[in-house]
């Protein structure tokens, strides 16, 4: 059987080839020439709002495909911005709705924001990768979570943040072998402790994740045997890798709540 870290490997030390193989794919060709031809003619949030092929591409590209339903939580993100510390997006912990604004910045641009190349061939390249990875979960999730957070490692700046991302805090409390009833741990003191425990800044580091994440690889064999874990489990809160409660309780403390 080849062992999670392999598979990771086979797919990251390559990953132009795995991503080109991934756009080939007949369901992802199609609906990618979709959102490039129609996407430039898009100019205010109501045009994005009202093309579902185009809603749902964009979303699942930043990782938000669950949260297609909730439109109007979805309006309000991309009508504010981030130009403002007040602005809806600034206000969540979780970055992805942050990303999707950078990507589809109406607010700062009105009807020319979709003619950058953020938000065509960025978006795209942000799908194919999001698809990459949820290919390579049917056959073995910790494979999706290492790619996962290969992908996001360079943007980590804090244990808080890596605890409003349920993939990420999974790989992390893998690889240190923390037992899952930290969860239920004070915040701030799980945050300290994440920090203590690591040098956030070799998330900075290639070499240094690949050393992180071979080690997760090799505890998430011992820990996860494939006949009793639910493998989709870190992917399947509503925002798509961070759960409703945490969200709820980090952007509380970051907006001074008790």
């Amino acid at each position: 059987m080849i062992t999670t870290y392999t598979s990771y490997t086979m797919i990251s030390r390559d990953l132009p080839k795995s991503l080109a193989r991934v756009a080939e794919k007949p369901d992802v060709a199609r609906e990618t020439d979709y959102y490039l031809s129609k996407i430039g003619g898009i100019k205010t949030v109501d045009d994005f709002m009202a093309d579902t092929r185009i809603y749902n591409y964009a979303l699942k590209a930043h990782g938000l495909e669950d949260m297609a339903y909730a439109k109007a939580f979805i309006r309000k993100v991309l009508t504010e911005g981030v130009d403002g510390e007040k602005d809806f997006a600034n206000q969540l912990s979780d970055p992805r709705y942050k990303s999707l604004v950078e990507s589809l910045n109406f607010a700062a641009y009105g009807t020319t924001a979709t003619s950058f190349d953020k938000a065509q061939k960025g978006v795209v390249d942000k799908f194919q990768r999001q698809t990459l990875e949820e290919e390579a979960g049917e056959e073995n999730m910790g494979v999706r979570l290492a790619l996962y957070f290969e992908r996001t490692a360079p943007t980590i700046k804090s244990g808080m943040e890596i605890l409003a991302d349920d993939a990420l805090s999974e790989v992390v409390r893998t690889t240190l072998s923390l037992p899952d009833e930290i969860i239920g741990a004070d915040l701030d003191r799980q945050a300290k402790y994440i920090e203590d425990a690591i040098d956030i800044k070799d998330f900075q580091d290639p070499a240094k994740v690949g050393k992180f994440l071979e080690r997760f690889t090799a505890m998430w064999e011992i820990n996860n045997p494939s006949d009793n874990y639910d493998p989709l489990a870190p992917f399947n809160n509503p925002s798509s890798g961070i759960s409703t409660d945490l969200l709820i309780s980090i952007n509380n403390l970051k907006l001074g709540g008790k």
